[in-house]
């Protein structure tokens, strides 16, 4: 069976073999997701087309459809990397201690004050990213997201041994959801802003590592 860097299912259900050296074919496959981030500093989800991306990337638009179909598929590919560098942070500081308290834990969650780009994409409606990418590439995300959820049980078996599996499940099932409303509440443009002013609320803005950090000591010190 070739692997999915040899070849690629097109929309007629055929495949076709990509032409290129692995390293080609990665590059490429890089670049079209950079254009893809590129583009996302600047402009909605709804916005970027795979046009758009093909007028960024130095190559002929048709060549991306060798690697993504749709634009969710490209988008579901930046936020698996997203992942895998906060994984690389995560395993850094499980393998680099051997003890950590309370307060060490929840300030390594707050790791996640480096990746905006990973809030700002699981604030998106990933339910449509996902119903829109092909099996093969839901799966290899899912696989930087459970390595997420093990790097953070992995975490919390070794610097905390007297939690409980439930107790650790317990605090995983609450901080990843959690996730989800970070970026909402600490990207505030001045429109949202003078909105919230207008209608006399006061609001406390937090950066993404309070936030972070208060959400885990919480849990951590509440868990007993």
């Amino acid at each position: 069976m070739k692997s999915l860097a040899d070849t690629v299912s097109v929309k007629d259900g055929k495949s076709i073999m990509i032409k290129g050296t692995p390293e080609l074919i990665a590059g490429r496959r890089e670049e079209i997701i950079n254009a893809c981030e590129e583009l996302y500093q600047t402009m909605n989800f709804k916005d970027i087309t795979l046009k758009e991306i093909g007028n960024v990337v130095p190559f002929s638009r048709p060549t991306i459809y060798n690697y993504f179909q749709t634009k969710e598929e490209i988008f579901l590919a930046l936020f698996e990397r997203e992942y895998d560098r906060w994984n690389e942070e995560l395993r850094l500081i499980l393998n680099s201690h051997d003890e950590m308290t309370n307060e060490e834990l929840a300030d390594a969650a707050g790791s996640l004050a480096n990746r905006p780009q990973l809030l700002k994409l699981l604030a998106m409606n990933n339910y449509d990213m996902e119903k829109e990418s092909r099996p093969e590439l839901l799966a290899a995300f899912k696989k930087s997201y459970g390595g997420s959820l093990n790097l953070v049980r992995n975490l919390l078996e070794k610097f905390r041994p007297d939690l409980s599996a439930e107790e650790i499940s317990r605090i995983i099932y609450i901080f990843f959801p959690f996730m989800f409303g970070i970026y909402p509440y600490t990207d505030v443009t001045e429109k949202q802003r003078t909105a919230m002013n207008d209608a006399g609320i006061e609001f406390q803005y937090q950066s993404v590592y309070d936030i972070v950090y208060k959400c885990l000591i919480t849990l951590l010190k509440g868990i007993r």
